[in-house]
């Protein structure tokens, strides 16, 4: 496996182009506006530039990186692509669109991979002709640094695309954890109630906003308390994925904390937004 596809350029979909390009892999960025694949190439090369700084690749290294990205506003750019890596928004409407497409214009061995962070793998592999080849790929934010990747199996997820996703991601010094398909995965499924806790706490006024993220750093030896992780991750994400949560199981100790909806719906989206529990400039 030498040719890759990544659709989305966003946070996520730059960074996993970035991972694979350092790698010595081949990489197809694909995303629907140019704007978004200058942002992303911009995004990739200042994370290379501080990886120069830091010693950690040469800049030489840093150029070759970059060469290996080609960006492209087609999905049918891929066609060559022995892995296909989805990290588009996070709407199940959207990602079916793209794998029914992807389905047709990728040849029948092509692995076709979503970073999705709660929707349904088997889901997803439903609006395809090939579910044994749909996997999840669950990167985590920044890639680049995190070595954490979730693998999830689907209910039709062959053996052989199961073992190729895992050595492909212990190929990128990445440390893949095998899953299974329920709602949130493992990671998600722990950390969005522990983060929507910590909004009820500010909510009714158990603690300010330092004081919850400080209990949380100090006392259970956290690097980053759940409301500023909430920033980072986008009060939105955290929304979708609890709503995710709470409809799939059924259970109201998921149910979205109002705080959050509240948040969302005024624009208070976290770090991206410049301003969520934390304020950003």
């Amino acid at each position: 496996m030498q040719r890759i596809g990544v659709i989305g350029g966003g946070t996520m979909g730059n960074g996993i182009a970035h991972v694979f390009a350092q790698n010595g892999y081949e990489v197809t960025l694909v995303d629907v506006q140019q704007e978004f694949l200058d942002r992303a190439l911009a995004t990739v090369k200042g994370n290379l530039e501080r990886q120069v700084k830091k010693g950690s690749i040469s800049n030489d290294d840093a150029q070759s990186v970059l060469k290996r990205i080609n960006t492209s506003l087609k999905l049918e750019s891929l066609s060559a692509s022995q892995v296909v890596v989805e990290a588009a928004t996070e709407d199940p409407k959207i990602k079916l669109s793209i794998f029914s497409d992807l389905d047709r214009l990728c040849a029948p061995e092509c692995i076709l991979a979503s970073n999705t962070s709660s929707i349904s793998i088997t889901t997803i592999a439903a609006a395809t002709k090939r579910p044994d080849k749909v996997i999840g790929m669950h990167f985590f934010n920044p890639v680049p640094v995190m070595s954490l990747v979730e693998i999830i199996r689907g209910l039709a997820t062959s053996d052989a695309t199961f073992h190729a996703t895992m050595d492909l991601a212990k190929k990128l010094g990445k440390t893949p954890v095998a899953v299974n398909d329920y709602p949130g995965f493992v990671s998600n499924r722990v950390l969005m109630p522990m983060i929507n806790e910590a909004i009820y706490c500010l909510m009714e006024g158990v603690a300010d906003r330092e004081a919850i993220d400080t209990v949380m750093r100090l006392g259970m030896n956290h690097p980053m308390g759940p409301l500023a992780l909430a920033d980072f991750i986008g009060l939105d994400v955290c929304l979708h994925i609890m709503e995710v949560l709470h409809t799939q199981l059924g259970d109201d100790k998921y149910r979205p904390c109002p705080l959050l909806r509240k948040m969302v719906a005024a624009g208070y989206l976290g770090k991206k937004s410049g301003k969520g529990f934390y304020e950003y400039r």
